[in-house]
C-alpha cells in the first residue's frame, strides 16, 4: 500500500514539473517561423525583435488556451475576420490568474504576455526611452493605424483622405496615402507612377507584376482583327521572338504599357504558356493566378483591349474583377511595407471596397502580415445630398479617367460605373458591429458622422477632425502683424508697439479686407446663376455644396494674438461688422531666455544654443521660462486649426512669424521639414479658399507707395537662410 502511494506522489510530482503543451507554445519556435516576441511576421529576418508582442488586456492575465493563441501569430476566426480588429485590446476576464513561469527568458523586446500601452504620443510634449522625440515607435505597432476608405464613386472618399492626411502629417504624425484607382491607371499605361512614391526592390517588382497583368488582359483574340489592324492597338500586341530574347523588364515598364509588335511566346512565372490558348497565330497569357476558368474566359473574351471604362468595372468582368483585385492587394502591401518597415505612424487605403469580401481580405492580409496589433479603422463616405453627389461629378470629369473626354459622354459612362458598383455595394454597420471592428461613416461630408469602436489615439483623433468638417465656400486670410518698434531694431519675442509704418500698414489691411469681403460675395452670386450640369466643356469649377442658405452674407471673423503690436494691427475694423477678438494660441513663439534679443547678440552669448538651433529648428525648443519650439506651436494652434475647419465664416488671422508658418504648412500641406525656414516677410497677405479638389492659394503684397495691396500672379512659397 506505501509503495502504491510512493508511485501515485512520484507521478504527481512528474507531472507538475512537465510542461503543458499550451504553455510551450507561449512563445513560437523559430523553426514554426515566429519571432521570440510572438509577433509571426515572415520576411522580417533580423528586424523581427523589434515587434511587439501580441496584445493582451492590461491588469488581467490570460488563460493556457489564450495565452497560446495570442502568440501563434495571424490566424484566422469566425467568418475569416483576424483575431483583433482594433487597436483596443479585446475585454478577457478568466475565472483564475495564470502565471508566466520566473524563468522566462527576456530580450529587447516586450515580456510576452505584456501588453505595451498605446496611449497618446505627442511629438515635442511626449518622450520615452524608445521615442525620445514623442513619435510614435517604429516597434509600436500596436500604436500605428491603417485607414481603410468604403465608399461609392463620387462620394468625396479622396477628398476625405487628402485633409485627413494633410492634418496627420501636420501634427507630425507619418501618414501616406496609396489609392488604388491611382496604381490601377498606372497598371494600364493611362498614367506615370505619382511622383515622390518610395521605391524598393519589393514596390518595383509589384509594379512590374500589375503592368504585365494589364497587358495579358489586353492581348486580343482572333487573327482576324488582328490582321485588319483596326481595333488592336499596338499596346495590345506581343512581340515576335526575333525582336526580343527573355530579359530582365526595362525600369520604363514601371511607367507605361510597352508596345510589343508581332505575337510570341513569352515565359509566364518561368513556364512557357499554355499552349491550348494560341489561336490562329495569336498567343493568349492568362495573368499569373489565372484559374483555369480565367483561361478559359480569355478565349471567349471580346477582341477589344482593356480600358477603363465603365465594363471594366462590371462584377460579371471576371478578368477585370481579378486584375482589381490584385492591384488592390498589392497597393495594401505597398502600405504595410510603409506601416512596417518605414516608420509610417497612419496609412490610407483609398479605394472604394465596397464590398464585404473585399474588406475581410484586407483585413485577413493585415492580420497575416503585421498580426493582431496593428490597428484597422474603416472610414466610409457616403451621400445622400443631390447638390453634392452633382458637385462630385462634376470632379470627377475632370480627374484623370475621363481627362478630355466628352462632357456628356463622361457623365454617362460615369454613371454606368456608380450603377454597376452599387449591384454588390454593402455599407458598413450591422456586420461590423457583429464583429467588435472600428469604423466611421461619414454621410454629407461631415454634415453626419457614426462612429463604432473607435477607442485607439490615432482613431480618436481622426473622429475628432472629421467631426469638423464642413464644404462652405470661404476664405481664409493669414498675415503677419504690421512693422514693430522691435522689428525696426531686429529684436526677437518682446511685446512692443507698432511702428508708424505698422499703424498704417493696419489701416490698409482694414479697407483691403472690406474691399475683398464684398467682391466675394459678389462672384459667388454669378458663380450660382451661372452652374450647369452637366458641365460644358472646359468647365472645371464643381460648386462647393453647402448647408447653409445661399443669399445669406457670411460672417467675418477677424482673430489677432494677444501682442499689442497684434491687437493695434487689427484695431481700424468695426466691431458691427467684423467680430474681433484675441486669442492667446496665435502668439509668437516665446523665446525664453533669449526674448528681446537679436540674432547675432544670441549667437555671440550663447553659441552653443544658436548652432543647436540652426541644425534643427523643428525640435529646437528655447530654454528658459516659458522657452518654445516650433512644435509646442503646433500643438497649440491645434484647436484654431480645428475651428477654421468647422466654421463656415471667413476669418483673418493676424499673428507672428513662426505661427504663421505653422498655419501656412497646414493649409499647404507642407512637409515638416519645410515649416520652420518658410519665407514669410512683413507687409504679405495670403488668402487660401477651400475648393472641392483642395485649396486655392492667393498673396498680395502691401505697396507703401499706394497703400493698398497688389495681386503676385503664380506666387509659391519659398525657403530662406534667414532666422
Amino acid at each position: 500500500m506505501s509503495q502504491q502511494h510512493t508511485n501515485i506522489a512520484r507521478s504527481a510530482i512528474m507531472t507538475s514539473a512537465s510542461t503543458p503543451d499550451s504553455l510551450q507554445n507561449r512563445v513560437p519556435d523559430s523553426s514554426d517561423g515566429g519571432s521570440s516576441n510572438g509577433c509571426s511576421r515572415p520576411g522580417i529576418g533580423k528586424d523581427a525583435n523589434l515587434m511587439p508582442p501580441a496584445k493582451t488586456l492590461v491588469g488581467r492575465a490570460l488563460g493556457n488556451d489564450l495565452h497560446s493563441d495570442a502568440h501563434r501569430g495571424s490566424q484566422a476566426s469566425k467568418d475569416g475576420v483576424g483575431f483583433a480588429l482594433t487597436d483596443t485590446p479585446i475585454s478577457t476576464a478568466p475565472s483564475s490568474p495564470q502565471f508566466n513561469a520566473n524563468n522566462t527568458p527576456t530580450t529587447t523586446a516586450s515580456t510576452p504576455g505584456r501588453v505595451r500601452a498605446t496611449t497618446l504620443d505627442i511629438p515635442g510634449l511626449t518622450k520615452s526611452k524608445v521615442s525620445p522625440d514623442g513619435r510614435i515607435a517604429q516597434r509600436d505597432v500596436g500604436s500605428k493605424l491603417v485607414i481603410v476608405m468604403v465608399g461609392l464613386p463620387a462620394r468625396g472618399k479622396s477628398y476625405v483622405t487628402k485633409k485627413l492626411a494633410r492634418y496627420l502629417n501636420w501634427l507630425q504624425h507619418d501618414t501616406e496615402i496609396f489609392n488604388v484607382g491611382e496604381r490601377r491607371r498606372v497598371a494600364a499605361g493611362k498614367s506615370p507612377s505619382p511622383p515622390g512614391r518610395h521605391r524598393n526592390h519589393r514596390t518595383s517588382s509589384i509594379q512590374k507584376d500589375l503592368v504585365d497583368s494589364v497587358r495579358r488582359l489586353s492581348v486580343s483574340v482572333g487573327a482576324a482583327n488582328h490582321l485588319r489592324k483596326s481595333t488592336i492597338p499596338s499596346e495590345a500586341i506581343i512581340s515576335p521572338p526575333e525582336a526580343h530574347e527573355p530579359a530582365a523588364s526595362p525600369p520604363e515598364l514601371e511607367n507605361s504599357l510597352p508596345p510589343p509588335v508581332v505575337p510570341t511566346k513569352i515565359l509566364v512565372n518561368g513556364k512557357e504558356e499554355d499552349p491550348s490558348l494560341e489561336q490562329n497565330g495569336v498567343t493568349i497569357v492568362p495573368p499569373f493566378n489565372a484559374s483555369p476558368e480565367d483561361k478559359r474566359a480569355m478565349q471567349e473574351a471580346s477582341p477589344e483591349p482593356l480600358d477603363q471604362s465603365a465594363s471594366f468595372f462590371d462584377p460579371k468582368n471576371q478578368l477585370a474583377v481579378k486584375l482589381r483585385e490584385q492591384v488592390a492587394l498589392d497597393t495594401l502591401d505597398e502600405l504595410l511595407d510603409y506601416i512596417l518597415d518605414r516608420g509610417g505612424s497612419v496609412g490610407i487605403l483609398d479605394a472604394t471596397n465596397s464590398t464585404m469580401e473585399r474588406r475581410k481580405a484586407i483585413v485577413d492580409h493585415i492580420r497575416k502580415r503585421a498580426g493582431p496589433e496593428l490597428g484597422i479603422l474603416f472610414l466610409e463616405s457616403s451621400c445622400v445630398d443631390q447638390e453634392l453627389l452633382e458637385a462630385n461629378m462634376r470632379l470627377k470629369l475632370s480627374g484623370p479617367d475621363y481627362k478630355g473626354q466628352n462632357p456628356v459622354k463622361a457623365l454617362e459612362d460615369f454613371k454606368k460605373r456608380v450603377q454597376l458598383y452599387e449591384k454588390s455595394y454593402v455599407p458598413l454597420g450591422e456586420y461590423e458591429e457583429k464583429h467588435n471592428m472600428a469604423y466611421i461613416r461619414m454621410i454629407d461630408v461631415g454634415r453626419k458622422v457614426v462612429s463604432h469602436q473607435t477607442h485607439g489615439f490615432l482613431s480618436s483623433q481622426v473622429v475628432y477632425y472629421l467631426l469638423n468638417f464642413n464644404l462652405s465656400p470661404r476664405q481664409i486670410w493669414i498675415t503677419r502683424h504690421g512693422e514693430s518698434k522691435d522689428n525696426q531694431a531686429g529684436r526677437i519675442g518682446g511685446d512692443s508697439e507698432l511702428s508708424e509704418n505698422g499703424h498704417r500698414y493696419g489701416k490698409a489691411l482694414t479697407r483691403f479686407i472690406d474691399h475683398q469681403r464684398n467682391e466675394w460675395e459678389m462672384n459667388q452670386r454669378q458663380k450660382e446663376m451661372m452652374q450647369k450640369f452637366p458641365p460644358r466643356p472646359g468647365d472645371s469649377t464643381p460648386p462647393n455644396p453647402s448647408y447653409i442658405p445661399s443669399d445669406r452674407p457670411r460672417n467675418f471673423c477677424v482673430w489677432s494674438s494677444m501682442m499689442q503690436r497684434a491687437i493695434s494691427t487689427v484695431e481700424s475694423f468695426n466691431e458691427d461688422e467684423y467680430d474681433v477678438k484675441q486669442m492667446k494660441m496665435l502668439d509668437e513663439l516665446h523665446a525664453g531666455k533669449m526674448e528681446g534679443m537679436t540674432y547675432e547678440e544670441i549667437r555671440e552669448k550663447f553659441p552653443d544654443e544658436y548652432a543647436t538651433r540652426k541644425r534643427d529648428k523643428l525640435y529646437y525648443r528655447y530654454p528658459g521660462p516659458g522657452g518654445e519650439g516650433y512644435l509646442d506651436v503646433i500643438n497649440r494652434l491645434r484647436a484654431v486649426i480645428v475651428e477654421v475647419e468647422r466654421m463656415t465664416d471667413h476669418v483673418l488671422l493676424v499673428t507672428h512669424r513662426a505661427v504663421a508658418r505653422v498655419l501656412l504648412a497646414y493649409f499647404k500641406g507642407l512637409k515638416c521639414d519645410e515649416v520652420t525656414d518658410l519665407d514669410v516677410p512683413l507687409g504679405m497677405l495670403y488668402m487660401l479658399e477651400p475648393k472641392p479638389y483642395g485649396v486655392e492659394f492667393k498673396a498680395y503684397r502691401y505697396n507703401p507707395d499706394t497703400d493698398w495691396f497688389d495681386y503676385i500672379p503664380n506666387f509659391e512659397l519659398r525657403q530662406t537662410s534667414a532666422n
